[in-house]
């Protein structure tokens, strides 16, 4: 390949970041500004001028997406295979180095991965053996808490005793369900990035052997890595100049799942002989956009700093729309978004992005009622549908009869006469003598103290296990699936689901046998695994992200979380309010506002070419009325990108409204009422004028009463005294 054909695309910034000598990097790339080409192209320079082997790259990202396209973008670039490559995310790189050296990571060498609503149910299951009330000791809370532990590198056996109570539980809790997953073989998300750290961490040889095979290290959203990612990290980087990282501190709003932005700012202490190339050229959105993030962003402290320009022109001005409520306010979105529609416009490019997911519920509404197609991001993925994971359950017991998590989910489904009795018995000799629930059925049946029915039932199951792990040990992937998926009971129990239901999980089932047929094996495989092991990793990792793409052209609704990373030609950010964003819990933390912040500018950049901003003025919201206060990141947006609009009325109020204390002038009409006078109504008392609007027998005025709060008054019928 010619060496200026990798480079010749590229702006400045980004050829001196892909050009740079072989040493530590800090790419800071704005939103927009093309990381994931800078992160292809360096690796395509160092295989091709470097000349660095295939074989010693390593590339880390968050989403399999993220990674299958840097993998598919890198083939397309340098014509070859990127199979020797490890370009993968985090949790399953790191699955593979568990699976390549299981027996140093004292793991079993069938081990498998948990996802999180499987990891919740073994929580449960463990708080009722130790007789814990669940509602005093929530399982999400003690879930939480134990996979915070584990991303700061924390084991139970390494806590200190703690003279609160409380804390004292919670550790108890931890070191039993540690206990539980080793017995099990059960491995968690945050399982496999502590233990594949610990593996290289506690073993010199194995650590040296990664540390001179992977001679050029790569990681994309490096400012949305936690503690135990970053040790993981500079262990494979230790006594080198090879780790390349591309992030962006504005667009760090993770810290509440464990990402640590201090470690973007740590990089240059712990790799003192690093570059920084800051990429600030945008091609993604218009100069009024950017202008306004800029502005946003410069009020958070300490950032490493970069401006974000464009070449595009200014473009539309950002359009903000006063809602009286959270009805308008979805009405006058949906409203613009028909009118694109029937203009020809393609209801993919639209987002509608909020802060809370309660928001949704509104616009979701709206938009069905006016038939408007639309596609809430982040629903279920594949993976995680009900009848999927049953099967799977399944096939991991037949690799792995001792995975308790998989036994307790298909024991009884489908149905088989197995009483809530005897499935406590199961789980307490489980618990007494440190058994899996498998071994624990074998006992039970020994001592023959089951009923008939319960006796059978159990050893029915155990048999059909035993039958399905014989039957298919020779064949191929997709054939194992079809005959466990078959055999489990699963395709009748849906069959007889009425509806369209049951009829689309059977699909779903079939379309299982499918995906195993098209599984990319070889692609997956460097440690001499079984397909069914790989697979069924594979499936686990995948439910952890968000929904995909969809082909479908309609709205995208999600919240400002899911957005990270996407664009839309046209965006809506909704909920502008004190309280809702910013977040309540965050007006008293400074350090969380500035997430916030950081949070709002990253809804701000997704925005190509048009965006629209909204705040309602009175609403209700979790079950209560509110009047809130318009949201203080709007007072932070220069009053030059804006432009309010309203849906019906030919009306323009001066973008005052952003100011703290917004003074919004009436409309032009034959009265002597103005905003801040006092009034009195006859029904409602005392109240402030706020603005009105309107003209003639339309003419209306808002009002602020002292009894009754905000209501908007028609004049012609208002009876002031």
């Amino acid at each position: 390949m010619d060496v200026t054909s990798i480079i010749e695309s590229l702006n400045d910034a980004q050829r001196s970041a892909v050009a740079a000598p072989a040493q530590s990097m800090l790419v800071l790339a704005g939103a927009g500004s093309g990381k994931t080409r800078v992160l292809v192209h360096r690796i395509a320079w160092q295989i091709e001028v470097l000349g660095v082997s295939a074989h010693s790259i390593l590339a880390v990202t968050f989403t399999n997406k993220s990674a299958k396209e840097m993998r598919g973008r890198i083939e397309d670039l340098l014509k070859i295979s990127a199979r020797s490559m490890w370009i993968g995310t985090f949790h399953g790189l790191a699955h593979r180095l568990l699976r390549r050296h299981s027996e140093q990571a004292k793991l079993p060498a069938t081990f498998q991965v948990m996802d999180s609503d499987d990891q919740l149910r073994l929580i449960k299951r463990l708080l009722k053996n130790m007789q814990l009330d669940d509602s005093k000791w929530p399982p999400k809370q003690i879930q939480w808490y134990i996979n915070a532990q584990k991303d700061e590198g924390r084991r139970a056996k390494h806590m200190q005793d703690s003279f609160d109570l409380y804390q004292q539980q919670m550790l108890a809790v931890y070191k039993a369900y540690e206990d539980i997953c080793q017995r099990s073989g059960l491995v968690d998300f945050a399982e496999l990035l502590l233990r594949a750290h610990e593996l290289l961490r506690d073993n010199p040889d194995v650590l040296a052997f990664y540390q001179q095979r992977f001679s050029q290290v790569h990681v994309d959203e490096f400012q949305d890595t936690n503690t135990i990612q970053y040790a993981w990290l500079r262990l494979l980087t230790e006594g080198q100049d090879n780790l390349f990282v591309v992030g962006d501190d504005d667009q760090s709003i993770y810290g509440w799942r464990g990402a640590k932005i201090e470690n973007i700012y740590n990089f240059q202490k712990h790799y003192p002989n690093h570059q920084v190339v800051r990429l600030e050229q945008n091609y993604r959105s218009t100069g009024h956009i950017l202008n306004a993030a800029n502005h946003l962003i410069a009020n958070n402290q300490g950032r490493m700093g970069k401006a974000l320009w464009t070449d595009a022109g200014e473009g539309e001005l950002i359009s903000l729309y006063t809602a009286f409520n959270e009805q308008d306010e979805a009405h006058f979105v949906v409203e613009k978004i028909r009118s694109w529609k029937q203009e020809g416009g393609q209801l993919n490019d639209i987002a509608i992005l909020y802060r809370s997911n309660a928001q949704s519920r509104q616009f979701e509404e709206k938009l069905m009622t006016t038939g408007t197609p639309y596609r809430v991001y982040g629903g279920l993925r594949f993976f995680e549908r009900m009848e999927i994971k049953n099967a799977l359950a399944y096939l991991r017991l037949t690799s792995n009869q001792h995975d308790d998590a998989s036994f307790e989910r298909v024991i009884n489904t489908p149905t088989r006469g197995m009483g809530s009795k005897t499935l406590d018995e199961l789980r307490l000799i489980a618990r007494d003598q440190a058994v899996s629930l498998w071994d624990a059925s074998i006992v039970l049946l020994n001592q023959n103290t089951l009923s008939a029915r319960a006796s059978n039932a159990l050893k029915g199951f155990l048999a059909l296990i035993n039958q399905c792990r014989s039957d298919c040990a020779e064949l191929e992937l997709f054939e194992k699936v079809k005959i466990v998926v078959e055999r489990s009971g699963l395709i009748l129990l849906y069959q007889n689901e009425k509806g369209d239901k049951g009829e689309a999980r059977v699909e779903n089932l079939e379309e299982l046998v499918n995906a195993a047929r098209s599984f990319d094996f070889e692609q997956e495989n460097e440690e001499n695994l079984s397909e069914l092991d790989l697979f069924l990793a594979h499936a686990t990792l995948e439910s952890g992200e968000m929904q995909g793409d969809t082909y479908d052209d309609c709205v995208q609704l999600m919240t400002l979380h899911s957005a990270k990373g996407l664009e839309f030609k046209r965006v809506f950010l909704v909920g502008m309010e004190e309280g809702l964003f910013p977040s309540q819990q965050s007006l008293d933390d400074a350090g969380r506002l500035e997430e916030e912040r950081r949070l709002c500018y990253v809804g701000l950049t997704r925005a190509m070419r048009q965006l629209f901003i909204c705040y309602a003025e009175s609403r209700r919201l979790y079950g209560r009325e509110t009047y809130p206060r318009p949201s203080r990141f709007l007072r932070e947006i220069p009053a030059q990108c804006i432009q309010e609009v309203r849906l019906r009325a030919n009306v323009t109020r001066p973008v005052s409204v952003v100011t703290p204390k917004p003074a919004l002038a009436c409309i032009a009409q034959a009265t002597s009422y103005k905003a801040g006078q006092t009034l009195r109504h006859a029904k409602f008392g005392e109240g402030v004028v706020l603005q009105m609007e309107g003209e003639d027998a339309g003419a209306r005025v808002q009002i602020k009463f002292k009894t009754v709060g905000v209501k908007w008054l028609m004049l012609a019928y208002a009876k002031f005294e």
